[in-house]
């Protein structure tokens, strides 16, 4: 018999449901008049001031006010907000920051406000309620539920609290939930990696598990130190009623194989787009890992053709502008006060009724040592296909240029592949990886022909490579992941060095 939890779910999830049949069935009118009310909020702002908000009166007079910025060229007016200054990006102050690592910049302080916060919030539930109006499956929410994060413990900045995304939407977490939230508070806040999952694995290990949730490679390390505590073989005998899945950040195919094998069952994924500069879309579809880009969540999108982003004037098209199957830079315009944002990641759209996209990849990830411009999605094909084809389990690799080979001969790309089973044929592996990314790529196609680059070499890695590189860079756990892909030689180099020692 169904608990008051939940036929109260399924209530709640056909209301839900209603709601996004309404604005996804008027995708230009929903984005229109989202702008419209950022734009009327903003206005008053220094940055609205600054860009002429009040006198915008169409898409076409925004982008003529508005450039496009990444997180250095937003960060004057960013500086002036963490500094204690109101009104500078939008109305107040924010309620939070979010803090990540940055490249160029250091950390960043990404604005979280008292209008964005609820819309997180409200997009993770309402990917919840997706998976219940999907698959009727409702029994997850009288189990313990685990979300790996980081710490909750936030700082004090100038009056604004200061943290991980994760760790700050731990503060959030609905109250008819709290008892069935595992791991401890002061587990939760355990900050070194390594002897946090071992906590967690400790404390949780004989749980009730219904939901576990998280970044696919630390969910994996967690899943690990759960059958090395119990002796068990799968998480299936660890948790019987392990009943949900819920993962994002990092493209889950290179490690679906190697869960679902540790699962021990078939066990529902549901697949998110959030960030902390927003919760972008879900999957809302049982049998499709497309992701149903949220229109009304009062943010504005532009997509930019990743092949022009770099350009001096690049084109900016609004959400009626795309098409289907092109590699977009998504960008942001929201009511935490970020405009004409690029969060750096790259996207494609699927479907327009409703839209729906796939995550490709970051735009300043990506390998055009010679002008082929590969991309993330393209090396997770290839891999995907390699698997299918030779078997193997792959837990973590990245790919990079090797330009001047120190063997002589041709450059090529090098792919660093640490595996947790080995394939039949390591040559005929790689000789698939070659022929997967010839397909998805004409350039790199043109250049093997043209024999300006010789055909991909594989290097396997031994245990636990990537993250004692990952450790190296103080960046092992939470959100944190390895790129896929990188137009240098900089973790190459780092994950190859035990290799020449």
């Amino acid at each position: 018999m169904a608990t008051l939890k939940e036929i109260g779910a399924r209530i709640w999830a056909a209301l839900a449901e209603r709601e996004t049949q309404k604005w996804a069935s008027k995708p230009v009118e929903t984005q229109d008049a989202v702008l419209h009310r950022l734009l009327q909020a903003a206005k008053d702002t220094a940055f609205g001031q600054d860009h002429g908000f009040a006198e915008i009166r169409s898409y076409a007079d925004f982008k003529a006010r508005v450039p496009l910025r990444d997180y250095e060229g937003l960060r004057s007016y960013v500086d002036r907000v963490v500094d204690g200054e109101s009104d500078v990006l939008w109305p107040g102050r924010p309620l939070y920051y979010a803090k990540t690592s940055g490249t160029t910049s250091g950390a960043k302080y990404i604005p979280l406000t008292k209008e964005s916060v609820p819309y997180h919030i409200k997009s993770a539930r309402n990917a919840l309620f997706a998976h219940i109006r999907n698959t009727g499956r409702t029994g997850f929410l009288n189990g313990k539920m685990i979300f790996l994060q980081g710490s909750p413990e936030l700082e004090d900045k100038k009056g604004v609290a200061l943290g991980r995304l994760s760790g700050i939407t731990a503060h959030f977490v609905p109250s008819y939930l709290l008892k069935n939230r595992m791991p401890s508070w002061e587990t939760n806040c355990i900050e070194d990696w390594e002897t946090k999952v071992q906590a967690i694995a400790e404390e949780t290990y004989n749980a009730d598990m219904t939901v576990i949730s998280g970044i696919p490679p630390w969910v994996q390390m967690y899943f690990e130190r759960l059958m090395d505590k119990t002796g068990k073989k799968t998480i299936a005998e660890i948790f019987p009623n392990f009943d949900l899945f819920v993962t994002g950040g990092v493209a889950l195919e290179p490690y679906r194989a190697r869960l679902i094998e540790l699962f021990g069952k078939n066990v529902p994924i549901l697949e998110t787009y959030p960030a902390s500069e927003g919760f972008f879309a879900y999957q809302d579809q049982a049998d499709s890992p497309d992701l149903l880009l949220l229109l009304n969540n009062e943010m504005f999108y532009e997509f930019v053709p990743a092949d022009q982003f770099f350009e001096e004037n690049p084109p900016r098209l609004s959400i009626g502008e795309v098409e289907l199957g092109v590699n977009y830079a998504l960008i942001l315009n929201t009511n935490a006060g970020l405009w004409g944002y690029s969060i750096g990641d790259t996207v494609q759209f699927v479907s327009k009724a409703p839209y729906r996209i796939r995550v490709t990849g970051r735009i300043k990830h990506f390998i055009s040592a010679f002008g082929e411009h590969v991309i993330g999605s393209e090396v997770e094909y290839a891999m995907d296909q390699a698997l299918i084809q030779h078997g193997g389990l792959v837990r973590e690799f990245t790919v990079a240029p090797n330009v001047n080979p120190s063997e002589g001969g041709l450059p090529y790309h090098e792919w660093l592949v640490e595996f947790d089973e080995l394939p039949k044929d390591l040559a005929a592996f790689a000789a698939t990886l070659d022929t997967g990314m010839r397909t998805k790529n004409v350039y790199y196609d043109d250049l093997i022909v043209g024999s300006i680059l010789r055909p991909c070499v594989l290097r396997s890695l031994g245990p636990e490579s990537f993250i004692r590189f990952m450790k190296s860079e103080g960046k092992l756990g939470g959100q944190n992941k390895v790129p896929r892909l990188t137009n240098d030689r900089k973790i190459a180099e780092a994950l190859l060095a035990p290799l020449k020692a």
